[in-house]
């Protein structure tokens, strides 16, 4: 009775164990590949599965993952995973000293991002997944450089990233592994070479403010110069504008007299001819007044000057006041 009992809990024991080891709960984005007997069995998927504990094994996978010391150097640490992640993941591998066209050793630190897309080719096309990207990152990152001198890789991040990115995707697609994109995070010159980039620099600097300060003399002075030529211009403009008005004035002025003149010498011919004197002898007579006058006029002038011709200007004056006389009032 006791070793029936003994066999019966044994039993129960062992059916506990191969239930509790058959049962496999995998988390979402997660994978286990399974061996039965040493051969690829089946690749369990998320959620609740069943296997055999003593003829099915998981597979393990040995990653490489990096560490940062306390003295910021990264160093890479291996590790075996049962389950394989699915997700997107990032691999910052360390610095790496690559040589350029011109010969200039360079720092370059690197950031990959990937993903497996098949947990069966990531397991057995290859040995070490991990360690496979980071020397083929390396490798590629060296060949790439290699062809590029200091300047061109300075100021060519995305290109590289392209480059990269484009070979690395094609070689691992075999393994099972998606390469997403690369990032190249810090390019790093020897120390002579950041300071002969410095001084170079900052020549530029000093260049393109000594170009920039030329050039806003030479503005400054045109615009200085189309001033005066433009004040020039308006007080030109001005000026003739202003002989222009005046000789108009002038010529107005003329013209009113002359009409003015016309019209009394109208009306004086007019009168004259109901008169019946002699224009010519009018006209003569005013200018002997006028003459006479302009002799007399001064202040200490006692002279009184006489034409010739008195008795003529006497006749003329005679008849000036008969014409004034018969003048309608």
């Amino acid at each position: 009775m006791g070793a029936g009992l003994f066999f019966w809990g044994v039993f129960v024991v062992f059916v506990i164990t191969i239930l509790v080891k058959g049962v496999r709960i995998v988390p979402q984005t997660k994978v286990i590949v399974i061996e039965r007997l040493g051969k690829y069995h089946k690749t369990l998927v998320s959620g609740f599965n069943i296997i055999i504990p003593i003829l099915d094994k998981p597979r393990e996978m040995e990653i490489l993952s990096t560490k940062t010391l306390y003295d910021g150097r990264k160093i890479s640490v291996k590790s075996f995973i049962s389950m394989i992640d699915l997700r997107e993941g990032v691999h910052d591998f360390p610095k790496q000293n690559v040589i350029t066209k011109d010969n200039v050793v360079i720092e370059i630190d690197a950031i990959l991002f990937y993903q497996i897309t098949d947990a069966y080719k990531a397991t057995y096309e290859i040995s070490n997944l991990h360690s496979a990207i980071e020397k083929l990152a390396k490798t590629t990152l060296r060949n790439i450089i290699g062809n590029m001198d200091l300047d061109e890789t300075l100021s060519s991040r995305d290109d590289i990233n392209a480059k990269m990115t484009e070979i690395l995707d094609d070689a691992t697609d075999k393994w099972g592994v998606k390469v997403n994109r690369v990032e190249i995070q810090d390019i790093n010159p020897p120390e002579d070479i950041k300071n002969a980039m410095e001084k170079q620099m900052r020549a530029e600097r000093d260049k393109r403010a000594a170009i920039l300060n030329a050039e806003g003399d030479k503005q400054s002075q045109i615009l200085e110069s189309e001033g005066v030529k433009q004040r020039k211009i308006n007080e030109a403009q001005g000026f003739r504008e202003e002989k222009i008005q005046q000789a108009e004035g002038e010529a107005q002025a003329k013209i009113n007299v002359a009409q003015a003149e016309a019209e009394a010498i109208r009306l004086v011919s007019d009168a004259i001819k109901e008169t019946k004197m002699d224009p010519a002898q009018y006209l003569i007579a005013l200018k002997y007044i006028e003459a006479l006058e302009g002799m007399t006029s001064g202040k200490d002038n006692k002279v009184v000057y006489m034409p010739y011709e008195a008795s003529g200007i006497l006749g003329s004056v005679g008849s000036i006041q008969e014409m004034f006389k018969n003048l309608p009032k």
